[in-house]
C-alpha cells in the first residue's frame, strides 16, 4: 500500500473524507430524525454482502445486555428509530469499546467496508481502526486482546475512522465508506475492528452500531438493500390514555399470537397496574414498546424505560404457559418507576422487593388460579421472605392478607420516593420484617406438617 506523508480531511455539508495511504474513508451524517440511511456518497446498508456471511466474534470487551447481539451487525436490517438499542450492537456501558473479529471464510478481494450507526446523542458517531490479514503472515494472531498491537501480530492497518463532529451536537445517522480509488482495498480473510468509545464523561459513550457491510469485488450480484420494514402492531387502551407497540419483526411467527392473545392482556392490565401502584406526583409511562428479541440467553423477559424485551426462544416454548404472565411482571417494572440515577440521600429498594412486588401482582392478582407462587414441601427450605420473585410474592400476599391490604402500595410509594428502610414495616404492620418473615414461615411449616400427617397411609 502506497504511503503518504499525512492524511487529508475535508468537511463539506456533512461529508468527511480522510485517507490512510491510498485508502479513503468517507463519512456522512444525517439528521437524528432521519430514518432513511440514504447518503449522498456512502452506499445504503445492504444484505447478501460478504460481511453478512462471515463469522463475527467479540475478541475483547463485552456486549451490553441492553442492546442487540453481535448478529445485528450482519443481519441486513437497520433500526427505524434513533434510540432503538435492541436493533444495534454496542459494547458494555463503562467500557472503552472492544475488539471485533470478522472471519470471511476465505481470502477475498475487498472493494469496500461500510459501517452504519444511529443515535440521537453521543452514541451516534463512529470511532474505530480497521485492520486486515490473510492469516498467512508470520506471527499472525487472531485472538488479540486490548493492549496488543495488531501491527506486530501479523495485521495491516487499513483505515482509521473518527466521525465525531466538531460541534456539541453528536446525534445523527452515520454512514462510513472505506474504499480505494483503484477499486481494491486489499485481499484479506480476516478483518479486525478496534472499536473505541466516543466520549468518557459518563459510561454511555459506546456507539450504537447498526450494520457492517463487506463488499467482495468479485462477489455475487444478489446484494439487496437492508430491510427497513418492521412488523408493528400499534394499539391503545380503551380510553386512549396509554399507547403500545408490539414489535414482532424478529419473530414473524409470533405476530398472530401477540395480537390475539397478548395484546388484550396488555390493554386490560396495564391501566389496572397503574391504579394498583399510585403515588403523589406519579405520572405513569404512557407509551410502551413490547419487543421480541434474540440473544437474551436464559432470561425470559426484561424491562427498562418504556420497553419490554421478550426472549423469542423462551416465548415460543411457553405460549400456553407463562408467556403472558411474564409480560404482566415486566409491566409492573414499567409502572414501578424506581430511579436509576438517584440523588444523594436516595435509598434504593432492596432487589428482593423490586422483583417480589411484580411477582405478587402477577401470581396473586393477575393469575391466582395458576398457584405459581405456592410454598410447598419441595421449596420450603428455601422459603425466606427475602428470597425474591415467587417466594417473596407469597410472603407479601400473606402479610397483605393478615396485616394491611395496602401494604404493597405503601412499599412501592416509599420506594419511588427513595425513603425505604426497615422501619417502614413496623410503621405499617407493627412488626419488623424479620418478625413477619419468621411468623410467615412458622405458619407455612404448620400447614405443611398438617398436610403430611393427613396423607399418612392407614389414617382413618
Amino acid at each position: 500500500m502506497k504511503k503518504i506523508a499525512s492524511c487529508c480531511a475535508l468537511v463539506l455539508f456533512g461529508l468527511t473524507w480522510s485517507c490512510l495511504g491510498d485508502v479513503q474513508v468517507t463519512s456522512e451524517r444525517l439528521d437524528p430524525g432521519s430514518a432513511t440511511f440514504k447518503f449522498k456518497d456512502v452506499p445504503a446498508p445492504s444484505r447478501g454482502d460478504s460481511g453478512g456471511k462471515a463469522r463475527l466474534t467479540i475478541l475483547d470487551g463485552q456486549r451490553d445486555p441492553n442492546g442487540g447481539g453481535i448478529e445485528k451487525l450482519q443481519d441486513g436490517r437497520v433500526p427505524t428509530q434513533a434510540d432503538e438499542p435492541d436493533s444495534n450492537f454496542f459494547f458494555q456501558a463503562g467500557q472503552d469499546g472492544g475488539l471485533l473479529l470478522m472471519d470471511l471464510g476465505k481470502e477475498i478481494e475487498i472493494s469496500q467496508v461500510n459501517s452504519y450507526s444511529w443515535h440521537p446523542a453521543a452514541r451516534g458517531p463512529q470511532v474505530y481502526r480497521l485492520f486486515g490479514s490473510d492469516g498467512q503472515s508470520s506471527g499472525f494472531k487472531s485472538d488479540l486482546k486490548k493492549g496488543m498491537d495488531p501491527l506486530t501480530n501479523g495485521w495491516k492497518e487499513i483505515a482509521a475512522v473518527d466521525t465525531r463532529p466538531k460541534t456539541d451536537s453528536q446525534g445523527g445517522q452515520y454512514g462510513v465508506k472505506i474504499s480505494d480509488p483503484s477499486g481494491l482495498i486489499g485481499k484479506y480473510r480476516y478483518l479486525l475492528f478496534a472499536v473505541s468509545r466516543t466520549e468518557s464523561s459518563d459510561g454511555f459513550g459506546n456507539t450504537f452500531y447498526s450494520e457492517i457491510d463487506v463488499i467482495d469485488k468479485n462477489g455475487s450480484s444478489d446484494i439487496q438493500p437492508a430491510a427497513t420494514e418492521k412488523i408493528l402492531n400499534k394499539f391503545d387502551t380503551a380510553a386512549g390514555k396509554y399507547h403500545f407497540i408490539l414489535d414482532s419483526t424478529a419473530a414473524p411467527d409470533l405476530t398472530t399470537w401477540a395480537a390475539e392473545e397478548l395484546a388484550p392482556v396488555i390493554r386490560e392490565w396495564y391501566p389496572r397496574l397503574v391504579e394498583m401502584l399510585p403515588g403523589e406526583g406519579f405520572v405513569p409511562t404512557s407509551e410502551v414498546t413490547i419487543l421480541f428479541r434474540e440473544g437474551m440467553g436464559g432470561t425470559p423477559a426484561s424491562a427498562g424505560g418504556g420497553r419490554i424485551n421478550c426472549n423469542i426462544d423462551w416465548f415460543r416454548k411457553n405460549l400456553k404457559g407463562e408467556a403472558k404472565g411474564s409480560v404482566v411482571h415486566e409491566m409492573v417494572h414499567i409502572v414501578q418507576q424506581y430511579s436509576r440515577r438517584p440523588q444523594a440521600g436516595f435509598v434504593r429498594l432492596p432487589g428482593w422487593l423490586v422483583e417480589g412486588i411484580p411477582d405478587y401482582l402477577r401470581w396473586f392478582r393477575y393469575e391466582p388460579a395458576m398457584h405459581g407462587a405456592e410454598i410447598t414441601k419441595r421449596n420450603f427450605e428455601r422459603a425466606k421472605y427475602d428470597a425474591s420473585y415467587r417466594i417473596t410474592a407469597n410472603f407479601l400476599n400473606w402479610a397483605t392478607d393478615k396485616y394491611d391490604h395496602d401494604l404493597v402500595r405503601k412499599l412501592n410509594e416509599v420506594a419511588r420516593q427513595g425513603k425505604y428502610n426497615e422501619e417502614v414495616w413496623k410503621n405499617i404492620t407493627g412488626k419488623s420484617v424479620e418478625e413477619l418473615g419468621q411468623e410467615w414461615k412458622d405458619e407455612n411449616a404448620k400447614r405443611l406438617e398438617i398436610q403430611v400427617k393427613e396423607t399418612l397411609p392407614g389414617k382413618p
